[in-house]
């Protein structure tokens, strides 16, 4: 049972309170919940709500699996993903990086999710697994008792949260999880956001039906199509019903600043993308135009006593390789199974609380390496791919979201080779030409 107003009937302490029914704060709450732990689970928007961020990587399938929902995901009708495709500024196509030819289990395939009914999935989940879940609550305020020594982060010790009537509610909790996305209320409170100066990229997108998609096993895949000047890169992410997702992501000062509407830019950016042009020629735009900021940011600590960040709280890289809401499940799966672990032994420091923090991190620094190598203008992936093609492997393995293991990044350090020989080879023909 879903409980979504009542605030009479709303207790004022619990083991658990997450702030924010994401994926990350959905899975944390259902994790913490059906170890039999009071848990509040907290949304301001009404469920369902609209939200960007539609395609999963295979490795989700096992926290859908730990949270018993891989039957649901079948029964959906979403639109199965196979496979992951790049085309070029030329509008050359690479082969698909098909999942199943570098693993044959189920695992590898996934799904392109509309992530209203995906995110109510695991909300409705939560619920059936203890947890109490409400929408339209607003959280105005995380509760912190005195720091112990100057150099000791405050405890969190509960939350204010403003019900649909406007009235206010203190709520104590022993751990409060932030999942309030790229809000990071936490983070943002505490000052330990650090945004990456390299990454200040934004996003303008849409959507269209009847689009051109691939054929076969490659229908439902992602698409990451280069504009001319590779300065901007669109997505393409077909979706149930014949919806497909697309959107076109740049510097943010590049895409936004000094010119027309959003519909003016993308139609610009369109033009300058011979891979996409053609694929929409007898589509029809089904979807009004959203834009968005999508700094890459990290930050600097990830728990403390009484409290967890996860999901875009936690950080946000990129969205050029769909990891968001995978690492969002991941981030609630660890977040969670620490939370048991300290409310059973009764620790919640932020030792207990983040101690997955490292080992995600390390994981998340493989998939970052991919996107700085993306955005630089003297890499490419089929060149890569021609020049070190032992690799195909290990490329496959992080678009799949298989990051936490040791070897996962082995293939770096020839990858940095690959770039540099790119630009001796330009830096002599700029030499050769001016001779």
């Amino acid at each position: 049972m879903i409980l979504r107003t009542g605030a009479n009937t709303m207790k004022t302490s619990y083991d658990c309170v997450v702030v924010g029914a994401g994926p990350a704060g959905g899975t944390a709450a259902a994790i913490v919940a059906s170890a039999g732990h009071e848990t509040l689970l907290l949304e301001r928007e009404a469920v369902p709500r609209f939200h960007v961020g539609e395609s999963l990587m295979p490795e989700a399938y096992w926290p859908l699996e730990r949270l018993g929902l891989i039957d649901r995901m079948k029964q959906s009708g979403w639109q199965q993903k196979k496979s992951v495709q790049f085309v070029t500024h030329t509008g050359k196509e690479s082969e698909p990086f098909f999942f199943r030819e570098h693993d044959e289990r189920e695992c590898s395939t996934t799904w392109q999710v509309e992530r209203s009914e995906f995110d109510k999935m695991l909300f409705d989940r939560a619920a059936e697994l203890g947890a109490e879940c409400r929408d339209r609550m607003r959280v105005t305020d995380i509760l912190f008792d005195s720091a112990e020594t100057p150099d000791q982060p405050p405890r969190a010790t509960g939350v204010v949260v403003r019900d649909p009537d406007g009235k206010e509610h203190t709520i104590n909790a022993r751990v409060v999880v932030d999942a309030t996305g790229q809000q990071s209320f936490i983070a943002g409170r505490l000052g330990l956001k650090e945004v990456n100066p390299n990454l200040k990229k934004a996003a303008i997108w849409t959507y269209y039906k009847d689009a051109v998609r691939g054929d076969g096993d490659n229908e439902g895949a992602t698409i990451i199509l280069n504009t001319e000047n590779k300065n901007t890169w669109f997505w393409f992410i077909p979706q149930s019903r014949g919806i497909t997702s697309i959107g076109c992501v740049a510097d943010h000062e590049y895409l936004l600043k000094g010119r027309g509407t959003p519909e003016e830019i993308f139609g610009e950016e369109l033009a300058y993308c011979p891979g996409l042009a053609p694929r929409l020629e007898n589509a029809t735009r089904v979807g009004k135009f959203t834009t968005a900021k999508e700094f890459s940011y990290m930050t600097r600590q990830h728990a403390g006593p009484g409290w967890v960040l996860v999901g875009d709280a936690f950080g946000f890289i990129d969205p050029v390789y769909s990891s968001g809401v995978y690492f969002a499940l991941e981030m609630g799966v660890r977040a969670g199974d620490a939370i048991i672990e300290g409310l059973q032994s009764d620790d919640l420091s932020g030792e207990q609380l983040g101690k997955w923090s490292g080992e995600f991190k390390a994981g998340a620094e493989r998939i970052r390496k991919l996107v700085h190598a993306f955005y630089d203008k003297d890499f490419s992936i089929g060149r890569f791919m021609r020049e070190f093609p032992q690799y195909r492997g290990n490329v496959t393995d992080l678009l799949i979201g298989r990051v936490f293991t040791d070897d996962a990044g082995r293939m770096f350090p020839d990858m940095q080779q690959s770039i540099e020989n790119t630009r001796q080879q330009k830096l002599a023909a700029a030499k050769e030409m001016n001779a």
